[in-house]
Formats: C-alpha cells, structure tokens, sequence
C-alpha cells in the first residue's frame, strides 16, 4: 500500500478554476467541418485544433480501440469487431458514420507498427467519404521512440523499418503516397526478405565468406541497418515523427475524453490543446523561434504524465478504501473541469477484458490482444449516446461484457 500512497500524495484534488474552464469552453478558432452523413441526417463532424483536440460528432456511434503494439492480424480483428473494416480482406470501411478512436501504442513487441500505422490512414480517408471519422492518440511508446529509446522495439520491426525507407524510395519519395499504400504491400515485402534470409542465413554467410568474423559483421550490419532506419524515421522532425505529430496526445469527442494512460487535473489546467501543441512540435521538432522543440515533461514524463499515468488502471482490489475515494475524487474533478461524463484510456493491460470502475467515470479498453504483450482475444468499446458496451467475438458471435447507462 505503500507505492499507492506516494503516488497519490502528490496529486490533490484541485477545484476547478475559471481559466482552466475557459480553455475547456472556448475550443480554438481554427476548425475543419466535414463527414455529412451519406443521408444528410447528421450534422456535420467539427474538429477543432492541430492536432486535433475537440471534437463535435453529433448523433454518431464512438468505438474505442486500445493498444495495438505492431500486431497486424490483432489490429484487423479488432476493428473487424468494432464493425469499421470489411472481414473479406480488401481493407475497406463498413463503419459508416462512426467515430473510431484508438488509444495509442501502435509502436513496440510486434513487428507490422507501420502498417497498422498505414491501414488506420486509409480507414480515415475512406472514413471521411461516408459521414465517420478515425482518430489515434499518441501513448507512451510513440513518445519514447521519438525520444530514440527502441529497448522494447521488436527485431522484425526493425526490418520493417528498413523495408519501408526501400519502399519509399521505390515511390520516388512521395510520402503521402508510400505510407497510405504501405499496409497493403508490406506482407510481401516481409516475406520476400524472410526468404532472402533464410538463404543467406549465418551459417551459409560463415561458408561463404569462409570468415564467422565476416559473417557475424554481415548480419550486424543487418541490424545496424534497421537501427538506423528506425532512427531516420522517427527522430524529431523524420517523415514517421511528423505523421504521429498529426496525432493529439488528449482528444475530447462530444462529452467523451480519450487519452492513453489518464488526465489529472493539473493536466487541465495547463491546457489540453497546449499538450497537444506542444508534443506536436517536439515531434515534428519545430519551435515559435525555429530552435529545437523541447520534450514536453508533462504529457511525456513522469508517473503522473499524461501517457504514462496509470493512476486509474490500478487493481482496486489492490487498494484501501480511502485510497478508492481519493482516486474517484481527482477523478471527478478531472472530468468536471474538462467538461466530460467520462474517460477512456490504454496503457495497462487489463487481464478481465475492457471494464469501467468508478462508477462507470473510467473505461480501461487496453485487453494486451497483440502477441507481444498478452496475446487476448480483442475487444472493443462501443458508445452510442448515453449508452456503452463491451462488445467481444466468441464463436464468430457477438457478445455484451458490461454496459452502462449515462443519463
């Protein structure tokens, strides 16, 4: 109880004040409208803020995704499951008007991250032409790439990297065209290189350069090359740190906030668009005096950032009575002061499946479905208006988990 304790200390519950909800109320003035429903009957989709921060989709159905982590079979079924992608292998958008919002964690323990990357692309462009739309929010292993930290990077990612910076020079560097193109070439391009190492694997390269010292540089080389291809492409200002700079790190969609480990108040209070903001230009590595961006410490640093806080993810089991409350309360006034009924949020892998605590105030939707964390069946959260549910495959059949009613 004591590691509970010292993580709470230091995060009091703090009344809301007028000039955090001003920043909450008044949305910045730049916004792009688009998603007319096919039939007309919804309003427009509004969003507000670069990256995107709030969003206005009046009447649509929200699913929520969680962690991905470079699985490319999981991330098919989940959004097969949430009911966005066709199941017959043409990769098109059957969601309509949804909203999808996925929490973040697509990089790290698999080796597709750019093609899951490049498939959620695509789902957006096809989205927009029918009335829905595709969010991602940036978490914790998107940051800590971009910051150049690779110890949980997968040995296949790295080979992706390398095949992808080839496959964008075959497309005559044209980014927008390579990268929206990618997920569906990247099989075979894998499989291509698998053989490609299968016959020159480390014995056969020891015979042929009759050296294991010529062999063993060869296949380091190898690595060496896919370390740098990784960095090419997600060090500050890269072609992959700019795209997940189009991501925001907190996203509020109608009276719903996504994040991937957990708002605070003093989060809010400093200013959900000015996280966003600033991750975004860390990413893209450009600041207001065109100096190298800094790494934004409180959405990016710490237990109590925003992508790596796991302060409501914790097994209640695991804690007091007044340890419970104390969480309820901070987050209550979270959600008070941002103008949100609830929170969804990843990270932490959730052993029982996607569920809420507190009251139904918090969703945990992170399941560990990719094969590099806990290899579960996916789930998917799914909010239409005032009402959620927890919507998994068993037997080719849909299934309730838990549901709740906000009224």
């Amino acid at each position: 109880m004591a590691m509970a304790s010292l993580s709470l200390n230091p995060l009091p519950p703090q009344p809301p004040s007028p000039h955090s909800r001003k920043l909450i109320d008044a949305p910045p003035p730049a916004s792009l409208n688009y998603g007319t429903s096919a039939a007309g009957a919804l309003k427009p989709i509004v969003i507000s803020g670069v990256p995107p921060t709030f969003v206005s989709a009046p009447g649509r159905r929200i699913v929520a995704v969680g962690d991905l982590h470079g699985d490319l079979a999981k991330a098919r079924c989940a959004l097969e499951l949430a009911g966005v992608l066709s199941s017959d292998g043409r990769d098109t958008w059957t969601g309509e008007e949804t909203v999808l919002v996925q929490l973040g964690d697509i990089l790290d323990r698999g080796e597709d991250e750019i093609a899951i990357l490049s498939l959620l692309r695509s789902l957006q462009i096809q989205a927009k032409e029918h009335g829905g739309a595709v969010f991602q929010v940036n978490g914790n292993h998107e940051t800590m790439n971009v910051e150049g930290d690779f110890r949980y990077v997968d040995s296949g990612a790295f080979d992706e990297c390398s095949d992808f910076l080839e496959y964008l020079n075959d497309c005559d560097h044209n980014w927008e065209d390579a990268f929206a193109s990618w997920f569906e070439v990247s099989e075979s391009w894998k499989e291509e290189r698998k053989m490609s190492n299968s016959s020159w694997g480390a014995w056969n390269l020891v015979k042929v350069c009759n050296s294991w010292k010529l062999g063993l540089a060869m296949l380091v080389g190898q690595r060496q090359k896919g370390v740098i291809a990784r960095s090419v492409l997600l060090r500050p200002g890269g072609p992959l740190a700019s795209e997940l700079a189009r991501h925001p790190v907190v996203l509020k969609v109608d009276d719903w906030v996504f994040c991937h480990g957990g708002l605070l108040p003093h989060h809010v209070t400093y200013g959900i668009e000015k996280i966003n903001n600033e991750v975004s230009k860390w990413m893209i590595n450009v600041n207001e005096d065109g100096n190298e961006s800094q790494i934004p410490f409180i959405a990016t640093r710490g237990y109590d950032s925003v992508v790596w806080n796991r302060l409501y993810s914790r097994d209640t089991d695991d804690l007091e009575d007044y340890h419970i409350e104390q969480i309820q309360s901070i987050l209550d006034t979270t959600l008070q002061v941002v103008g949100a009924k609830a929170m969804v949020v990843g990270h932490t892998p959730q052993t029982t499946g996607v569920n809420c605590k507190y009251n139904c105030s918090i969703w945990r939707v992170d399941v560990g479905m990719s094969s590099g964390v806990l290899d579960s069946r996916p789930e998917v959260l799914e909010i239409r208006g005032d009402k959620t549910r927890v919507i998994r495959s068993e037997s080719d059949a849909f299934s309730e988990l838990q549901s709740a009613d906000y009224i």
